[in-house]
């Protein structure tokens, strides 16, 4: 069953020209022409990812991805207008998986597509296939399973998108390891991005507002100045 992708934008022409290439690669499409439509049409057709416009009428894009991240994990591709980092931070903060800045290549977000359902599909395999994978890692009052993919701070459950939780589990499963945020972003996101490491630096906040005490003086998530990120590991068990 081909998998189903909600395209939401207030441009006709940009939703026809996501729709076309998505077809062309086996996806099927629905749209949505603002925020209003995006929401219902979520919560009928259950899409498998969503690319959501953030500037459109009645809901802004954020409002959307705030309001679908309370009870759901789909994977969300953030279309930006500008290629501004407070926008792209924005999109980020509001629990979108990765974003792209217009005009884009529909051809790289095609890619970007294929990299969040091989992931997906990476996953689904583990949950498959238990027996010959690393369960969960244990640090402190930290508990990070894999196979479940939860993630449980002095037996609380704590709510991770999926590249928050890939992320963690890199950084866990490597302790000690510094990882620099281009091999972040190849690692997790499965594609090799120039330049731009926004993403990387905002997941890592957004993890580290859900699992540290003190964000701001993390003793896990720590940062190598220059370099890039590791987990500090003394006592996993």
């Amino acid at each position: 069953m081909s998998r189903k992708i909600l395209i939401v934008d207030d441009e006709s022409s940009i939703r026809d020209v996501c729709k076309r290439y998505l077809q062309r690669e086996g996806y099927s499409t629905i749209e949505a022409c603002d925020g209003v439509e995006a929401i219902a049409a979520w919560k009928q057709q259950k899409p498998d990812l969503i690319i959501l416009d953030l500037m459109m009428p009645y809901k802004t894009g954020w409002e959307v991805c705030e309001e679908i991240r309370e009870v759901d994990d789909v994977p969300i591709i953030m279309l930006t207008a500008r290629g501004e980092e407070r926008d792209r931070l924005m999109g980020l903060t509001s629990g979108a998986e990765d974003y792209v800045t217009k005009p884009f290549s529909p051809r790289e977000l095609i890619l970007r597509v294929k990299s969040i359902f091989r992931l997906l599909e990476r996953n689904v395999a583990v949950t498959d296939h238990p027996e010959d994978n690393v369960k969960s890692v244990k640090y402190g009052s930290l508990e990070v399973n894999e196979v479940t993919r939860t993630v449980y701070q002095s037996s609380k459950p704590i709510e991770l998108t999926m590249k928050e939780f890939d992320m963690l589990w890199l950084l866990i499963t490597h302790p000690k390891q510094v990882f620099s945020r281009s091999q972040l972003l190849e690692k997790v996101w499965n594609m090799d991005f120039e330049g731009d490491t926004t993403t990387v630096t905002v997941h890592m906040r957004r993890l580290r507002e859900k699992l540290e005490s003190d964000p701001s003086n993390p003793h896990m998530l720590k940062t190598v100045w220059g370099v890039g990120y590791k987990f500090e590991s003394g006592d996993e068990q």
